[in-house]
C-alpha cells in the first residue's frame, strides 16, 4: 500500500473517531469518550510516523 494511501486512511480513522468522540461527549459518556480519544491520540502517532518515515 502506498504512503498517500495509509496517511489517506489514518486521516479518515482520526476523522471518524473524532465524531465519535463528540458525540460521545455530548451524550455523557465519558468512559467512551476516554476509549475514542485514546484512539485518536494513537492514530495521530501513526500517522506521524507514516508521515515522517519513522515506521
Amino acid at each position: 500500500m502506498s504512503n498517500y494511501r495509509m496517511r489517506l486512511l489514518y486521516v479518515v480513522g482520526i476523522a471518524f473517531n473524532l465524531i465519535a468522540l463528540s458525540v460521545s461527549v455530548n451524550a455523557g459518556e465519558t468512559l467512551f469518550a476516554v476509549t475514542f480519544g485514546v484512539i485518536v491520540v494513537y492514530l495521530g502517532v501513526r500517522y506521524w510516523m507514516i508521515a515522517t518515515g519513522k515506521h
